[in-house]
């Protein structure tokens, strides 16, 4: 079930989050949900500066600190794509990092994959050579702060086919392609 009302009812090409833990299918999904939309996809694990990366990829969870310019550039991507749309593959764990990004995207809607840890820890040790261990699963399940119900949003199971999520977040948003 989608979560409040957009700010914003006028008709534009949506930008969407497709939020979540580490290994739930941010990138899958949000790419084939631009893909849907017909508008640019951007994954925000391509957004953090390096210092972010050695980090994580040492097996240290990033810091508010570590994720500010990281949340102002995603922020800054998803403003430049007002007119066009946009889709972002971002985790968006705490309600103040949506915050950050409704700041430059104030008609943003979040789709959250969400699963249990067993799930996200058999995806992510498959994950050959991504700089974000196994081990940092629990950390991100801890950071986790559900969508409330002020923020514009969707929750989605995580198991279910790309497709399928694709089909229920255009369902609950009436948002298909033109």
């Amino acid at each position: 079930m989608l979560h409040a009302e957009p700010p914003n009812s006028a008709p534009a090409p949506p930008l969407v989050v497709v939020m979540g833990v580490t290994g739930s299918g941010k990138t899958t999904v949000g790419a084939a949900l631009s893909q849907r939309l017909r508008v640019p996809f951007a994954d925000a694990d391509d957004l953090h500066p390096p210092a972010n990366i050695a980090k994580m990829s040492a097996g240290i969870p990033l810091d508010d600190d570590d994720r500010r310019p990281w949340l102002e550039a995603i922020g800054a991507w998803l403003a430049g794509h007002a007119a066009t749309g946009g889709v972002v593959a971002c985790s968006a764990l705490r309600r103040r990092y949506r915050d950050v990004l409704r700041r430059y995207a104030p008609a943003l809607t979040f789709v959250h994959l969400a699963g249990t840890p067993e799930v996200i820890r058999r995806r992510v040790a498959g994950r050959p050579g991504h700089f974000m261990p196994a081990t940092l699963v629990e950390s991100q399940f801890q950071t986790l702060e559900p969508l409330e119900r002020d923020e514009h949003g969707i929750v989605l199971d995580l198991t279910e086919p790309v497709e399928r999520l694709v089909d229920a977040y255009l369902a609950a948003t009436a948002a298909g392609p033109s």
